[in-house]
This record gives structure tokens, C-alpha cells and sequence, in this order.
């Protein structure tokens, strides 16, 4: 065999946000409380009709830097893994996340899944360093912080 035969072409690759078009203006400046973070995701997937997933990446200071929409899903789930939902984090070198996610029912109960979820979160949050600050669910006109209720 040659050379050429047993040679492996690696691929030189580079990595950059995207930030798109249109951006969000965020007047109280930091994230305070749970409500601050649910009216920015409210804004966001409220009425959306399949189950969305997001993340909202913050400064070392609470304050927005970035949303992202991780996933979108079915009626009632939503495909979500750790990887993805901190990539974006990673990029945007935050400090924290809030992630959110609706429930099209209108219903924003914590399911199973979503405690299952939020677990291996909080977890692979504090493997990477960046914390998991809340995990926040939308419903019709109203919301569920995990925080909030001892899941975090």
C-alpha cells in the first residue's frame, strides 16, 4: 500500500454564532426574578403549537445575551439533549442559562420528563460551568419556575 491508500483527510473546520434578524430589546436590563425570564420566552414560543425548547444565555451580571430555540417538537414532546442545549452557551460564552420551554395544551405542569430533563441539565451545567438557573415552562397566561417549585 501507499501512502495516499492508508492516509486520512481531516477537515479544517471553524465555529461562529450567527446572530439573526430580528433581536429582542430587553429594557429592565437583567434577568431579576422567574417572571422576567417567562415574558421574554412568552414573547418567544408562547404561541407556538408544537412544543418548543430554548435556552436564554446570560452575562455574568443576569443580563440576556442571546435565545435560542434548541428544539421543536411534537404536540405534546420535544426532542431536547444536553450537547444542544449548551452549544450555543458555550459559544456565546455565558455565564449561566435559563432554559424554557411551552406547553401547548396550555397547561404548564412540570411533566416526568421535564424533571428528568432538567436533572441531567443542572448536572452537565455544573460539568461545564455553566450554571442552569431555572428551567421555566409556559402556559396560557401563566407559568411554572422548577426553581421555584424545589426541582432545581
Amino acid at each position: 500500500m501507499n501512502k495516499k491508500e492508508i492516509a486520512k483527510r481531516i477537515q479544517i473546520v471553524s465555529l461562529r454564532m450567527v446572530r439573526e434578524k430580528p433581536s429582542l430589546l430587553y429594557p429592565q436590563r437583567a434577568i431579576r426574578k422567574p417572571e422576567d425570564a417567562a415574558e421574554l420566552f412568552r414573547q418567544f414560543i408562547e404561541d407556538c403549537d408544537r412544543e418548543c425548547f430554548c435556552v436564554l444565555c446570560l452575562n455574568t451580571k443576569n443580563e440576556p445575551t442571546a435565545l435560542h430555540q434548541v428544539s421543536c417538537g411534537t404536540l405534546n414532546s420535544s426532542l431536547v439533549h444536553p450537547r444542544e442545549t449548551f452549544k450555543l452557551a458555550i459559544l456565546a460564552n455565558s455565564a449561566a442559562i435559563i432554559a424554557g420551554h411551552n406547553h401547548p395544551s396550555g397547561v404548564p405542569e412540570p411533566s416526568p420528563q421535564d424533571i428528568e430533563l432538567n436533572n441531567r441539565l443542572v448536572h452537565c451545567g455544573q460539568i461545564l460551568g455553566v450554571e442552569l438557573l431555572d428551567h421555566i415552562i409556559i402556559g396560557d397566561g401563566s407559568f411554572v419556575s422548577l426553581k421555584e417549585r424545589g426541582l432545581m
